[in-house]
């Protein structure tokens, strides 16, 4: 089954999602937003896959909503649609019985920030950059990422991140908590595998089970 807004990989029990809307930054649409949620529940129903890796490309992760779909949005009933939609799927990663780690590459911006909160590990590249810039168009994060943020770096600096919208780099987001690791580019995806290989050797019910809790 082939997929528009993304690329969807089996290798050795890890699957692998690449978010690929090169022309658009990766920025989630409706597409996007359902072709994650088929594959999620493909990921779930297939025993043979213990762990997941999402990434993007080099130079972006992934970049927040699509701007020009969201602009189109006719209705404030439409606008809470998307977003419940959006929320769906994020809480889908959130829940799923098995270990889910984002390789960041590049910009991951608003709801592509969200996305890699949703993640149970986050790997970051040396130039990635994380930020929820929201504030700066006069609306507030969509997908969770006032809650988790806060949970994952504390109250105090969360709110510095979500009050100037301002990015921040590799370094400064593993200084922080918001990344396990930074690692060089060029190694960032094996870098991953070679974390999902580590989780694929944990007995797969008390894997499970921990990530419950």
């Amino acid at each position: 089954m082939g997929f528009n807004t993304m690329i969807f990989e089996k290798e050795d029990h890890i699957a692998i999602i690449t978010l690929n809307r090169p022309r658009s930054m990766n920025a989630i649409n409706s597409e996007f937003v359902d072709e994650l949620g088929r594959i999620l529940d493909e990921i779930t129903a297939d025993d043979e896959i213990g762990a997941v890796i999402i990434t993007g490309s080099e130079k972006v992760f992934a970049a927040g909503a699509d701007i020009k779909e969201v602009v189109g949005i006719g209705t404030p009933v439409d606008a809470h649609s998307f977003v419940s939609r959006v929320q769906s799927v994020f809480n889908k990663i959130e829940s799923l019985e098995k270990p889910v780690i984002a390789a960041v590459s590049g910009l991951a911006f608003g709801g592509g920030c969200e996305l890699s909160l949703v993640c149970d590990i986050r790997i970051a590249g040396e130039n990635a950059l994380f930020a929820q810039p929201e504030i700066k168009i006069g609306v507030i994060p969509g997908a969770g990422g006032t809650q988790r943020l806060t949970r994952l770096i504390g109250v105090g600096r969360a709110k510095e991140m979500l009050y100037t919208g301002d990015p921040i780099g590799a370094e400064e987001a593993y200084r922080i908590g918001l990344v396990n690791k930074v690692v060089p580019v060029q190694s960032l995806l094996d870098e991953a595998k070679k974390m999902a290989v580590k989780f694929l050797k944990q007995p797969g019910f008390a894997l499970r089970v921990t990530k419950m809790v």
